[in-house]
């Protein structure tokens, strides 16, 4: 959520997580989303097959990775071309259950992993602080990489997933075939975001400054369920997802490590609380707000209530081949559930570029 007047303004409209929402998947497979607006060559699109619904993985996996016990989905053949699918907050690998196995007969090797704080995934020592700044959640994937032996990926994300896959390909442009980045350039710093914003804009980022008090802290500790639901509910407001759907995803938040992750991240956003050390070096490059230069296109639902930036205001930061596609059919925040087929086949054709 940024809605942003220009880059050096990247974390204004931090974009957060106001999301979730699937148009109905009889819709998607159907072909009523579709992409109303895309800047590029007008290639022809994948014909993907008619698959139903998923409600599970095909493959679950656990493996350890520098301070991480990492929970992570793995879907398609071994030796195919590795693509990495990062989720948001408060989401979880299962805003790729439909993503994956198109990805995966397109003969993708897919690996969907539970970010610090969600799911199965669990720190090594109960010594390692709980730190949801941006640079650790993308140093975890790289660590990550490194362990399954991936030199090289497409990385995709929206939300805080859309941010990690910014910072691998600004920071690590050598493990990074090319981007899929909802909502654009998401590098956010401390000292731009210590800059108010109109009314309106602060308003959308009511839960932020909530989670800056104890009682924010308490209150989604309390109600993790409850203020999970109203977010994505915020954030995609025309995605008619049902309890099923949304019970699927629940217990990914009933991590041990969940709220102090999510309260350290938006606290360290407003420089409420510190980072760690070791990251000092990294935080500094994403101060400058660097330019990506990998392939990428970027998207953007047409009904994504969450705050989120103008394209226009991003376009620059990627100097690289660049695409924008707005998906049309009341998408939301949580575009990789919402509407699978077109998120799919942004990473299909990001990866030809």
């Amino acid at each position: 959520m940024n809605a942003i007047k220009n880059p050096e303004e990247i974390n204004h409209h931090r974009r957060r997580l106001f999301g979730v929402a699937a148009a109905t998947i009889a819709a998607a497979q159907l072909g009523a989303i579709g992409i109303a607006e895309a800047q590029g060559d007008g290639s022809k699109r994948t014909a993907f097959p008619m698959l139903k619904a998923r409600t599970s993985f095909s493959s679950m996996k656990q493996i350890d990775a520098d301070l991480l016990s990492v929970g992570y989905a793995e879907d398609g053949p071994a030796d195919g071309p590795p693509v990495i699918l990062l989720h948001g907050w408060p989401y979880d690998i299962y805003s790729y259950v439909d993503v994956a196995p198109l990805l995966a007969n397109a003969g993708y090797r897919v690996i969907v992993p539970y970010l610090r704080g969600y799911g199965t995934t669990r720190f090594l020592s109960d010594a390692t602080p709980r730190n949801g700044q941006q640079a650790a959640l993308a140093s975890d994937i790289v660590a990550l990489m490194n362990v399954l032996d991936i030199q090289k990926a497409v990385v995709a994300g929206y939300d805080w997933g859309a941010r990690t896959a910014n910072i691998i390909a600004a920071l690590w442009p050598e493990r990074c075939n090319a981007m899929v980045s909802v909502s654009g350039y998401l590098i956010g710093s401390q000292q731009v975001n210590q800059a108010p914003l109109p009314p309106k804009a602060e308003l959308q980022w009511w839960y932020q400054y909530y989670f800056a008090t104890e009682r924010g802290r308490a209150g989604y500790e309390k109600y993790t369920r409850e203020f999970t639901r109203l977010i994505w509910a915020l954030a995609s407001p025309k995605w008619a997802f049902d309890d099923i759907t949304f019970d699927r995803s629940a217990p990914a938040f009933d991590n041990p490590d969940h709220v102090a992750i999510s309260i350290h991240n938006y606290r360290w956003r407003l420089g409420l609380a510190p980072g760690e050390p070791k990251y000092d070096g990294l935080e500094q490059k994403l101060a400058a707000f660097p330019a990506i230069g990998v392939p990428t296109i970027t998207m953007e639902g047409d009904a994504n209530g969450a705050p989120h930036p103008d394209p226009a205001n991003y376009a620059k930061k990627f100097s690289g081949k660049y695409e924008h596609r707005l998906i049309s059919g009341g998408i939301g925040h949580n575009l990789p559930q919402e509407a699978p087929q077109a998120f799919a086949q942004a990473v299909i054709d990001v990866g030809k570029f």
